[in-house]
């Protein structure tokens, strides 16, 4: 018995039976378990307002880890492009149409007027429109495809846009003189595709699954979901993606446009079949590389309550931490280059040294390994900078949360009147003066420069994230304060902040998610 879990929907059960005849006509006796979404559950708000990816997939990640259900049915679309730990893509079945269709209310004349109003809750579909015919307007249309459907029927909307292969398997495509098939419209990644999901460990279920894996889609669909990946969308961005195969040959093309389309960055190649490679990836990286990482910044904060802007890239994970009516838009404001060590400097073995970040502790090891360093007794400021010393180096002699902390234990602790320190060219002076002033000589050895690489960010960000004290100086230089509030990571770089401005909230945790979780509790007031 495979038991096979699915959402209540009409086309999830569609999906869910067509996969159960399958593995029945091999053999195997099945068992449908309905199981419902979240997703399914919230039908008042765009998905990419609901703030979580997998929104569809995660109920039923539960069901199968938990050992309810055996195999999983998706449409691949939803499928988030990391699986849980455990869990793996069994199958992907022959592909359905892949295409976009605008559904009519009464007919084609509305394209006559030069304003119109169009459904969706895709932002990729609302941005591809848009990019076409600017004049329209977008109402957001959320609900399974009946419940999308009757919503048509009693709105006064022009038209509404579905997945063809959505509306096909469901019996609801309208006759030809009531649709407009979208074959301009770049589709989702993987749309029109069934996947299967199994425990890794379950062996019986994965290969009997095996048996109905379409080899052509699979293909297409990994190199639309690495795209999808490497660009981090997920149901938050306007990114379409579509793979092919005819005769050997693999069509690719890959958009990424504005959330008002206004912008759009393409991307498009054919290569042989057996020279995909990193076809997917490549293509990604083409796109932000021009310009795209601007327009992923642009479109995560989109249609928010509140914009915050982080002066580091945080991960997909650490932005989908912030409240869902929180936005947050980001960039580096700070680049690290690292100096080149002379061998010399390191020839003899030393007694005592001091790293006060993590990037003096990365620069050393991009000029040399681990076995190359001989340190008798490592000091540092930071337990992230202590975590990586103990994997790279080994015991850690004393750390402390600030460097003026570091420095008073060093005055009245070290035995020997001499250490190494390790810093970058925007290092404090706290250390080096407390040190000298106790007559301890400081070697500073510059291992890296901070690099300040600011820019001017819109005045609706009403947050600022701080990471470091450089952070703030380079935000200073094309910015200024304008009643915003600083979020930082900790008090030296929360010292930094109040030299400009008036709210400065300080992180509870020294880390990243210390410092998003402050944004949260301030504007959860």
């Amino acid at each position: 018995m495979i038991k096979i879990g699915t959402r209540s929907s009409e086309l999830a059960l569609w999906q869910a039976n067509t996969v159960a005849s399958q593995l029945e006509n091999l053999g195997h006796t099945t068992k449908i378990i309905k199981i419902d979404s979240l997703g399914d559950q919230i039908l008042d708000k765009p998905l990419y307002e609901l703030g979580v990816t997998g929104i569809f997939t995660k109920s039923l990640d539960i069901a199968l880890i938990n050992g309810d259900i055996d195999i999983a049915v998706h449409s691949l679309k939803d499928v988030p492009t990391k699986l849980p730990e455990g869990v793996i893509q069994a199958a992907v079945l022959r592909r359905g149409n892949y295409n976009d269709v605008l559904i009519l209310k009464e007919d084609e004349n509305f394209f006559e007027n030069e304003i119109a109003t169009i459904a969706t809750g895709s932002i990729r579909r609302k941005a591809q429109w848009l990019h076409r015919y600017p004049k329209h307007n977008i109402t957001g249309l959320r609900g399974n495809v009946n419940t999308r459907m009757q919503k048509l029927k009693d709105n006064p909307w022009d038209g509404a846009i579905f997945a063809v292969a959505g509306l096909s398997r469901t019996k609801l495509l309208p006759n030809k003189d009531k649709h407009i098939k979208l074959d301009w419209m770049v589709p989702a990644p993987a749309q029109g595709a069934i996947m299967i999901a199994a425990l890794e460990k379950n062996n019986n279920a994965v290969d009997a699954c095996k048996e109905l894996n379409d080899e052509e889609t699979a293909i297409c669909v990994a190199i639309e979901r690495e795209f999808l990946r490497v660009l981090e969308g997920g149901c938050t961005a306007p990114i379409g993606a579509l793979a092919t195969i005819k005769e050997e040959e693999v069509k690719f093309k890959g958009v990424l446009f504005s959330p008002d389309g206004k912008r759009k960055l393409e991307f498009s190649k054919v290569v042989l079949k057996d020279e995909i490679g990193d076809l997917g990836e490549f293509a990604a990286n083409f796109i932000l590389n021009k310009g795209g990482k601007k327009l992923m910044r642009e479109t995560i904060s989109i249609e928010k309550n509140t914009h915050v802007f982080s002066t580091k890239y945080l991960s997909k994970e650490q932005t989908l931490n912030l409240q869902s009516d929180i936005g947050v838009a980001m960039n580096d404001f700070i680049a690290i280059k690292y100096n080149r060590v002379k061998p010399q400097v390191l020839k003899e073995p030393l007694k005592d040294v001091i790293f006060t970040s993590k990037n003096a502790v990365e620069a050393l090891l991009y000029n040399y390994t681990s076995e190359d360093l001989n340190f008798e007794n490592i000091y540092c400021v930071g337990r992230r900078t202590k975590r990586l010393i103990k994997n790279k180096f080994g015991i850690v002699a004393h750390i402390e949360n600030s460097a003026e902390n570091l420095a008073n234990y060093l005055s009245e602790n070290l035995k020997v009147k001499q250490v190494t320190f390790f810093c970058g060219n925007k290092r404090r002076e706290e250390l080096p003066e407390i040190l000298s002033k106790n007559d301890i000589t400081v070697n500073e050895i510059e291992t890296y420069q901070t690099v300040l690489t600011s820019e001017k960010i819109d005045s609706k960000y009403s947050g600022i994230l701080f990471y470091s004290p450089s952070g703030v100086e380079s935000f200073m230089k094309n910015n200024s304060t304008d009643n915003r509030i600083a979020f930082c990571i900790g008090e030296t770089t929360a010292t930094e902040a109040r030299i400009y401005f008036e709210t400065v909230v300080v992180s509870k945790v020294a880390t990243v998610d210390g410092v998003i979780d402050s944004v949260n509790g301030y504007f959860n007031k």
